[in-house]
């Protein structure tokens, strides 16, 4: 596949972009992914959201709310054919984790190289035939929504927060209220609309319709208190009582003096270089995680027709499906890819998989240093992703 522009206007920076939209305000990127047209169809997703190990969901939605019942309803994979019998006017398909599926598809995050990779999340593609949508709704993470296939309008409204006020008794987070509605368009197949968090937004297919969502999440704080956890478990230091000083008081009271000695402790551990190493640590897991479990290719290359493919002109690049990202360290660079440190790789190596982490396309001239059986491993293990050239 050949290098893919930016998915920005003309007329704005990598940079304005990050500095006046991200996190702040919606923008609307006419054509911004063109390499997404034609590369889909309605019952390629139908088809797809039947696969016993897709992520799919179906979500339908009754013409009026009966008391006591919940307008909407939401069926989980495995999907079967008989879920798709006699379906209401208004549904929608949602599969996740597409890139699983189609590594092409997920080739097209390049467009999006302007954020760190280690922010990626996934692409959900979302099918509905007219009038088909899920509602009122804000995310709590970046949206690109990219239209691949005929068109749907979208509304976007106020800023939500955590009182948002959602509907009763739903499967899925709605609200009825978006405020003012700041923004009203349709957008064609190519065209992008990108979403910061909390903003409500409300999207109706205007005829047969797919939707890719590319969105970009960070890790929450739970996350990093309990990675940090397990892998202080490693340190036996932590595991020495700590010493406090200690004041007359009341046998049964836990003074607060007490309580400050030991955050202070805990603070300074944390600010000292072995708590920066098991905080870098404790992040690089938990960003480079994969949020869906792998899914196992039915066919690979082993490792002479692996070099044989790159001999004759084949690229390999990094599998968007997965996660491959470094950190610097006074000890040097240290690679994490889907939750786990990679160790025990020569500086050729960790060379290598630097530059295919940060999105570059490498040829047979660029790996002739790296051992033939430790490229098959990456392949096999999901790191890289190999395009064989037409």
């Amino acid at each position: 596949m050949t290098s893919i522009p930016l998915c920005l206007p003309d007329s704005i920076t990598p940079e304005q972009f990050l500095s006046e939209y991200w996190q702040k305000k919606p923008l609307l990127i006419k054509q911004g992914l063109p390499q997404l047209i034609g590369m889909f169809e309605p019952d390629d997703m139908l088809g797809l959201a039947l696969e016993e190990d897709a992520a799919a969901r179906l979500l339908t939605q009754a013409a009026s709310k009966k008391e006591g019942q919940a307008q909407w309803q939401l069926k989980k994979n495995p999907l079967t054919e008989t879920d798709f019998d006699n379906l209401p006017e208004q549904w929608t398909v949602l599969v996740q984790n597409m890139e699983q599926w189609s590594p092409e598809l997920g080739q097209l995050w390049q467009a999006f190289d302007f954020i760190p990779q280690w922010q990626r999340d996934d692409i959900m593609v979302s099918y509905a035939p007219k009038g088909g949508s899920v509602g009122k709704h804000y995310d709590d993470y970046d949206v690109f929504l990219a239209q691949g296939y005929g068109t749907r309008r979208w509304q976007l409204g106020k800023f939500c927060d955590k009182n948002t006020e959602f509907v009763a008794d739903e499967p899925i987070r709605l609200f009825d209220d978006m405020g003012e509605i700041i923004f009203d368009e349709i957008l064609e197949a190519g065209d992008v609309l990108y979403v910061p968090p909390k903003l409500s937004h409300f999207g109706v297919a205007q005829d047969d319709c797919l939707t890719f969502s590319f969105g970009c999440r960070r890790p929450n704080l739970m996350q990093i208190i309990d990675n940090l956890a397990d892998i202080a478990t490693n340190d036996s230091d932590l595991f020495i009582p700590m010493l406090l000083p200690q004041a007359l008081q009341a046998s049964g009271e836990l003074q607060a003096s007490s309580i400050n000695a030991i955050k202070d402790q805990l603070l300074q551990m944390l600010q000292s270089e072995r708590g920066d190493d098991i905080i870098r640590q404790a992040v690089s897991e938990v960003v480079s995680k994969r949020q869906y479990d792998a899914l196992m290719p039915e066919d690979t290359l082993d490792t002479d027709e692996l070099m044989q493919a790159l001999a004759e002109g084949a690229t390999l690049q990094a599998d968007y499906s997965n996660r491959l990202l470094y950190s610097q360290t006074n000890d040097g660079i240290v690679l994490y890819a889907n939750g786990q440190r990679i160790d025990g790789l020569d500086d050729t190596a960790v060379a290598v998989l630097v530059r295919l982490a940060n999105g570059e396309h490498l040829n047979s001239q660029d790996v002739t240093d790296v051992d033939a059986d430790d490229l098959s491993e990456w392949l096999e293990n999901g790191w890289v992703w190999i395009d064989i050239a037409e």
